[in-house]
């Protein structure tokens, strides 16, 4: 699914309203009941409901749920902002549907002082005071009416976006000047700002609720940014021929584990055998042999000079793929052998935790990672690999962006929403997934998945996107059994049979 700019958000509502035809406030009325339906069906009418309501569009719709609401028997207090005397038209035409209709229980419209309204915890606040639209923080009365509804006890439902929320950036944004909903009732598709992590505390739970905005101008806009969905993954999925034999389903290389850490090795590998590959083979220290004979005995060994740790880069010309990294250590022998073996690789590559530490370590060595690398950090080792620490998630994933294009290669930012950075400057967030994957090993998992993946003969971005939504999804049939408290990377490997199966029926 592609997510809008608020400018093209605009824009898409202008094409619909032309190419369907609609009328605008009609366009308004059809979102509202949408909102409204959703709010009856999770709160009855015995829940007083206060509504405050903005100068703009966003306030319109807040008027004409409101409107909906008390035809519906609610108990419906309205706070109408119009500080400046001036409403958008469609809030001008909401407000009189709003008093003519004569639901409500009370109407305010506030032009100049306001006496706060009790909030109570079983009041039901609806934010309609600022939308999309917002490009600058709240301040003065409104941040402090913000202020008075995050401390009250009441439950908050923020429509479209929460008031003080920007779409996208929110870098200079004042934290305590935004809306804390408990429920956001967003319009079409999801906004940048929802996919960032720094963000989530303002949200609650999201619904993306369909108000049939125009098909033609969705799929006809170019956008940076887009999520995963599972049609696409599904189509994405290459079958598996009948006759195919492990010669045609690839050879891929794991440079994993020093001695202590071969666990990382295990998973690595066991998540790359259970993505289809034909073949892997692991470069580690002598002292894993036994632990990698055992716990993974399909795995072709490849020993290293030294007992304890990588020493020495290895000829790649017979694999497929190559992943490096898990467990690997940064001790600088090691990371002498990690940019030989980067340098002299001929197939795609995979660099994960150590890789990317130990790089970060020797940043001049990022000019000489191969076109087309993908690299795996999680947020601080993407900062250490930076070098700076960023203002917010929007300036750490602009950073990001900015490294994909100037390395063109991947970057998978690891979080709740994996974010793709596609050396175009593309972005796709994964939508699988969940908190109990927070546990050591599941990125060595994610390794394995789409090093697996790129040997079967995945190109880089169908792998990593592929094996950033079978990741998730193992891990979400692995919670449904063992919950999120419990989870732990091996049942995300577990669960790949499953994941595979998931999407093939």
């Amino acid at each position: 699914m592609k997510i809008f700019t608020s400018t093209q958000i605009h824009e898409l509502d202008s094409y619909t309203i032309e190419h369907e035809p609609i009328q605008s406030i009609d366009l308004m009325e059809r979102a509202a009941k949408v909102m409204a339906h959703v709010i009856t069906e999770r709160w009855n009418s015995q829940t007083p409901v206060a509504v405050f309501a903005g100068p703009g569009n966003n306030g319109g719709d807040a008027l004409a749920v409101a409107r909906l609401l008390g035809k519906a028997d609610y108990t419906v207090d309205v706070y109408l902002f119009n500080i400046h005397n001036k409403l958008s038209d469609n809030c001008e035409i909401n407000k009189k549907r709003l008093l003519e209709a004569n639901c409500l229980h009370q109407f305010t419209e506030v032009t100049v002082n306001f006496d706060l309204p009790e909030l109570t915890a079983r009041t039901l606040v609806v934010d309609g005071l600022f939308g999309s639209g917002l490009n600058k923080p709240l301040a003065g009365g409104f941040a402090s009416l913000v202020k008075y509804i995050n401390q009250s006890p009441s439950k908050v439902v923020s429509l479209d976006i929460p008031s003080g929320l920007m779409t996208e950036d929110n870098t200079n944004n004042i934290w305590t000047n935004i809306v804390q909903a408990d429920l956001t009732l967003t319009l079409q598709q999801r906004k940048l700002a929802m996919m960032l992590a720094d963000c989530q505390p303002f949200l609650g739970e999201v619904r993306v609720l369909d108000i049939r905005l125009s098909q033609d101008y969705i799929d006809s806009t170019d956008t940076q940014f887009a999520t995963t969905e599972e049609n696409d993954m599904r189509r994405m999925l290459r079958p598996r021929g009948d006759f195919a034999h492990k010669g045609m389903m690839g050879y891929a290389l794991i440079v994993a584990g020093q001695y202590g850490m071969a666990g990382a090795a295990v998973l690595a590998t066991k998540a790359c055998l259970r993505s289809g590959v034909g073949k892997v083979a692991v470069a580690t220290p002598q002292l894993n042999n036994v632990i990698m004979q055992t716990c993974v005995p399909e795995a072709v060994m490849l020993l290293d000079a030294e007992d304890a740790y990588f020493s020495e880069a290895i000829d790649t010309d017979e694999f497929d793929a190559m992943a490096i990294g898990p467990g690997l250590g940064i001790r600088e022998q090691t990371s002498i052998a990690l940019i030989s073996q980067l340098r002299r690789a001929s197939c795609p590559i995979v660099a994960d935790a150590d890789a990317i530490n130990i790089i970060a370590n020797h940043r001049a060595w990022t000019q000489q990672l191969p076109q087309g690398i993908i690299l795996t950090p999680h947020p601080k080792e993407f900062d250490r690999l930076a070098g700076a620490t960023p203002n917010s998630d929007f300036d750490r994933l602009a950073r990001a962006i900015d490294m994909a294009e100037r390395l063109q290669g991947y970057i998978i930012l690891k979080g709740h929403y994996s974010a793709l950075c596609c050396p175009d400057r593309h972005v796709v967030f994964n939508t699988t997934g969940n908190s109990g994957m927070a546990t050591a090993g599941a990125g060595d998992v994610l390794t394995g998945i789409i090093t697996g993946l790129l040997a079967r003969g995945y190109n880089r971005k169908e792998a990593c996107l592929l094996g950033m939504y079978l990741h998730g999804l193992a891990g979400d049939i692995a919670a449904k059994t063992v919950g999120k408290e419990s989870l732990i990377a091996s049942d995300i490997v577990r669960c790949l049979p499953m994941a595979f199966q998931r999407l093939k029926e």
